[in-house]
């Protein structure tokens, strides 16, 4: 057991992230279960003169393609459906694989944990478009976009698969494999009889 402090913040470092795989599962099955109401529930209400409309993740991309903002709605469905999507999965494989101890593939599961890290800013990009639209579009009685309750659950599955990755340990990709060559070294030592 590590019993060394911090000379600053006086709290206990750890060599290892204490639990890191009960952590990370316990996140990513919350990320799971917020899911579904970030995908169903309507993520802003746009009204204008001409009517009201409210828009999911899926619907507002699907108003983008047809109106042959392609790029725009490729970008979003990139970021705000198939990244969180990505991170979930991934994160479940590496959590299964360290679970159950495998030594198969170390190598790509690292680089799929990087990945993962490197990605997961990218999801909040639906985040900042509302805000950013909430703000600029307030023109009275002319048009006005607020954010609605779908966007408080996509904000908690992006914090979420964040956290999941955060907690998650990647020391444990490589555990199986150092302890198998620790064991193969003991074995080639030269025993004194």
């Amino acid at each position: 057991m590590n019993d060394t402090h911090c000379p600053l913040c006086h709290r206990q470092v750890h060599l290892r992230t204490p639990q890191s795989l009960s952590k990370t599962w316990a996140y990513l099955i919350t990320a799971i279960i917020v899911f579904i109401p970030a995908n169903v529930f309507p993520i802003m209400a746009a009204t204008a003169i001409t009517g009201s409309q409210s828009d999911t993740i899926l619907s507002g991309i699907w108003h983008l393609w047809q109106s042959e903002s392609y790029l725009i709605a490729l970008i979003v469905f990139i970021a705000s459906f198939v990244t969180p999507v990505f991170k979930i999965l991934s994160m479940a494989y590496l959590c299964y694989t360290c679970q159950i101890r495998s030594s198969r593939h170390i190598l790509f599961r690292t680089k799929l944990y990087h990945f993962s890290e490197i990605i997961g800013r990218w999801s909040m990009i639906d985040v900042f478009v509302v805000a950013l639209l909430g703000a600029l579009i307030q023109m009275g009685l002319f048009a006005k976009i607020e954010p609605n309750v779908g966007i408080v659950f996509f904000t908690a599955l992006v914090v979420l698969t964040m956290l999941a990755v955060s907690q998650f340990d990647p020391r444990l990709i490589w555990d199986l494999q150092q302890d198998q060559i620790a064991t193969k070294n003991s074995n080639q030592r030269p025993h004194n009889t």
